[in-house]
């Protein structure tokens, strides 16, 4: 775990706390709680209260939410450095999800009201935060767009070509979930993703070896795709 000093100088990799200065991003060391989550452990239940947010600095976090008929849908994996329930945090409803560390994973949790007195006093901060809300609504569409007119094949596109972007391009890739978390998160099932891998597969866009994927074409999944 970092300390407060540490911390301080850590927070301006965070997208939200970017171009802040020293002694705006002092304060928000001093609110920060640091957490620790072991593998399987629940951060926060669906629909229980939403106390504050969470940044990670160690570790993977699923935020999944419930259907009626029990199907699980995966939201968002977060990572070192990503931010969630920022959300609610804002508004104080409800978390609308559930979030659980899928390794170990150490959390820096921002409480609501201690950070809302920060907003008042740092308008810099809200106006950061205002940026990330609006790149998170543009998300939330682009997921509801992708699932109403992309196929499994598409989204699994999309999926393997961000996923190459967040490596520097590289053309040799592992997937960073298992495939049956992968398909929740792509909202399909995994027999209907193993049928997508086969089918890139078989059209020489990729080829597979376990969690290991090798783009062989991407001007081809690019305009598979879109």
């Amino acid at each position: 775990m970092l300390d407060r000093a540490d911390l301080s100088n850590w927070l301006q990799n965070i997208l939200i706390f970017q171009g802040l200065s020293s002694a705006k991003l002092t304060p928000l060391a001093q609110i920060a709680q640091l957490q620790e989550f072991a593998k399987g452990e629940v951060i926060f239940h669906q629909d229980s209260e939403a106390t504050g947010f969470f940044v990670v600095q160690i570790g993977l976090v699923k935020v999944s939410k419930l259907g009626l008929n029990g199907k699980e849908r995966i939201l968002h994996l977060f990572k070192k450095c990503d931010y969630f329930a920022e959300v609610p945090a804002f508004d104080g409803k409800a978390f609308p999800a559930s979030a659980i560390a899928l390794e170990y994973t150490e959390l820096i949790f921002f409480p609501r009201l201690a950070f809302l007195d920060l907003l008042h006093q740092y308008p810099a901060i809200a106006i950061n935060m205002l940026t990330s809300l609006a790149n998170h609504s543009r998300k939330l569409a682009q997921m509801v767009e992708d699932l109403s007119f992309k196929e499994v094949p598409q989204r699994l596109a999309v999926y393997l070509l961000d996923l190459s972007d967040r490596h520097n391009g590289d053309q040799v890739i592992n997937l960073d979930v298992t495939k049956t978390q992968l398909a929740a998160s792509l909202g399909t099932i995994p027999a209907t993703l193993s049928r997508a891998f086969s089918r890139l597969s078989d059209e020489r866009l990729i080829t597979v070896n376990g969690s290991q994927i090798k783009l062989l074409d991407r001007d081809r999944l690019q305009d598979l795709s879109d």
